[in-house]
């Protein structure tokens, strides 16, 4: 499994503290855990200032080992999949919250299409209303595309979504993107339905609402609240059947590299889950380097 936007930190967080040589005069505390240095208040003072610096670098390290990057580490790439509602949107904005990956929704770039009116809007629509995945032609390039944009390429990608498709697998693959890890989010189909049907937009923020799990916060938020026209329980039955009838060949493209997820708890410890797969890879990747250099 592949994650991108971290770097290698030089510098053991376990290695010992250096105490200064103790003056002649070293004194037992009567309890064996205390020990007391008569050294001159210059000296202790140099050494509470050295002791807390490294004790604030120790906490610098582990709270930045996730987050820093560096020009010779190659950023993480990730998938996520999973079926409508699953939670992939919320995790990814988990992820990217942490790992600092640039998140690219295929199904955010087929609907910006169809809300310009574009052509390949147009025909991507006409596909979408009856659940049918939309050709691979029209999504294809622009997953490309966005791919290969500089933010992506500097501080690594969470594909959110796709491909959903083996034949959308392998043109990724044939483009030469591959990613270090696939996540996939596991749940049961009444819960999925249930999550859909709920589901609404506001169109002035971009937010996500649910009706019983995520309401908006006031009335003049839930005025404006719209469903998309792809999440009613008719649509999303079609999507899920053509997701099922996909996934498989789409996940014998990584089979060694997925992690499932179980997704129909807390959205926090769907996190957990994944947080965890993420960071093992980070060190792995960590270590990896620092043995190559």
């Amino acid at each position: 499994m592949a994650f991108s936007g971290y770097s290698s930190i030089t510098g053991n967080p376990n290695s010992a503290i250096l105490f200064p040589p103790p003056s002649p005069s070293l004194t037992l505390s009567p309890k064996l855990s205390s020990l007391s240095f008569n050294h001159p208040p210059s000296l202790s003072f140099r050494f509470d200032q050295s002791h807390r610096s490294r004790i604030h670098h120790r906490r610098l390290h582990r709270n930045s080992v996730v987050m820093a990057s560096t020009s010779t580490s190659r950023p993480l790439r990730i998938m996520i999949s999973g079926a409508p509602a699953s939670g992939k949107g919320t995790q990814c904005e988990l992820i990217t919250d942490k790992y600092g990956l640039v998140h690219i929704a295929a199904g955010d770039l087929l609907r910006a299409e169809i809300s310009s009116g574009s052509e390949n809007g147009k025909r991507a629509k006409e596909y979408m209303d009856k659940g049918q995945l939309v050709p691979d032609e029209i999504v294809v390039m622009m997953v490309k595309d966005r791919l290969m944009q500089p933010d992506s390429q500097e501080k690594g990608w969470l594909l959110d979504g796709y491909p959903r498709s083996l034949s959308q697998a392998i043109a990724l693959k044939d483009f030469g993107f591959q990613p270090d890890l696939f996540i996939l989010l596991e749940v049961p189909e009444e819960l999925l339905v249930e999550r859909v049907v709920g589901r609404r937009l506001d169109p002035v923020t971009g937010k996500i609402y649910h009706l019983t799990y995520s309401p908006p916060e006031n009335d003049e938020i839930a005025s404006r609240l719209t469903q998309r026209f792809d999440d009613t329980e008719e649509k999303v039955k079609l999507r899920l059947q053509t997701h099922h009838q996909n996934v498989e060949a789409v996940l014998s493209m990584y089979e060694d590299i997925i992690v499932k997820v179980d997704g129909s708890v807390l959205k926090e410890d769907v996190f957990a889950q994944i947080d965890k797969a993420l960071s093992n890879l980070v060190e792995q990747k960590t270590a990896s380097e620092s043995v190559a250099a």
